[in-house]
């Protein structure tokens, strides 16, 4: 096995398509702070990755869809909601690349399509709609032989890029926002991270990161979009176990990190706003000109807010809210 050193040196020089604008941000959010009574409150923007109107999946891709793994592929393959922010950023992918692109994805509302729904089609993917999410699996794996049947080379996305290589991603992430909140100067020992989650992927990343780093002066909340907290913390974990192991050569313990899932967001279900969720929005568009969106960061957003008006932020420690992007759905 491998130092972390040398696993690092591995990360550094893993091949991937660049595609975000990098460093994204961090920022500060003093108004939003006061009226939450937290002076230390900064977003980390990965909204603004850029890419096909950037998010956390455009970090993701650029080592999935790096150009080993196209060699001789005519066709990508994926699947996710109908507001699938993964599908958006890979369709993007495919229209740039010349490559033919296949979403399968359960049906929206009746009517034109409208939000993420509406760019996937503007760039070229063909469309297979499903009735249930439960039915993704399944007809991504008949659509795979139908195209090899054709004489397509297809490669398969898992939903979200949520794999070990795309967690490599967010751990090169990690890395990032430990270099900007180390020269902020600011007095604080320790940083408290909120990230909303579905699929893990993200988390995994950011896990991996800062065990390779060895650093315990961050703590990661993943707020849950669906998945039950037992279940996503674990899924996190194994992610980044993994990465660390399949392509970086090394072994990581990812409970030296602090880090807990959250799934008290959920409300009636993925993609339904509750009461907090709504609030979330309101407070982080009027008082810091971000745009959250209603399946994901609206929740870690209110997850975000309950902490500080239950907890506060002590006077050693920071709090920043990782914005994993997604406005398109606030326009579905």
């Amino acid at each position: 096995m491998l130092s972390r050193i040398e696993a690092l040196d591995r990360l550094r020089t893993q091949p991937r398509t660049r595609l975000a604008n990098l460093p994204t941000p961090l920022v500060p959010l003093p108004r939003l702070g006061r009226a939450l009574n937290a002076s230390r409150l900064w977003a980390k923007m990965d909204a603004e990755t850029g890419f096909a109107l950037g998010g956390n999946k455009v970090r993701k891709l650029e080592y999935v869809l790096a150009p080993p793994m196209l060699d001789g592929i005519t066709c990508l393959v994926t699947a996710g909601g109908p507001q699938s922010n993964h599908c958006r950023v890979t369709a993007a992918f495919a229209a740039r690349h010349g490559l033919r692109c296949i979403l399968v994805t359960n049906r929206g509302p009746e009517g034109d399509p409208t939000g993420n729904a509406l760019l996937h089609r503007l760039f070229g993917a063909e469309i297979v709609l499903i009735e249930d999410r439960s039915e993704r699996p399944s007809r991504m794996e008949s659509v795979t032989q139908e195209l090899l049947a054709a004489g397509e080379t297809p490669l398969v996305l898992p939903i979200g890029a949520s794999t070990p290589l795309g967690c490599l991603g967010y751990a090169s992430a990690a890395i990032e926002l430990c270099n900007q909140i180390d020269v902020l100067n600011d007095g604080c020992t320790e940083t408290v991270v909120f990230s909303a989650s579905s699929s893990g992927g993200t988390l995994a990343g950011l896990i991996l990161g800062l065990a390779l780093v060895q650093r315990t002066d961050i703590r990661l909340f993943g707020v849950s979009a669906d998945e039950p907290a037992d279940e996503l913390d674990a899924v996190c974990r194994t992610l980044a176990r993994d990465a660390a192991a399949d392509l970086l050569g090394t072994t990581i313990d990812p409970e030296i990190v602090p880090f807990e899932s959250i799934d008290d967001q959920v409300g009636d279900g993925y993609g339904i706003p509750t009461t907090a969720s709504r609030e979330a929005t309101e407070l982080f568009g009027r008082q810091a000109g971000i745009v959250l969106d209603p399946t994901y960061t609206s929740k870690a957003a209110a997850a975000l807010i309950a902490h500080l008006r239950g907890d506060g932020i002590p006077d050693h420690q920071r709090c920043v809210f990782l914005h994993t992007g997604g406005a398109p759905g606030l326009l579905a």
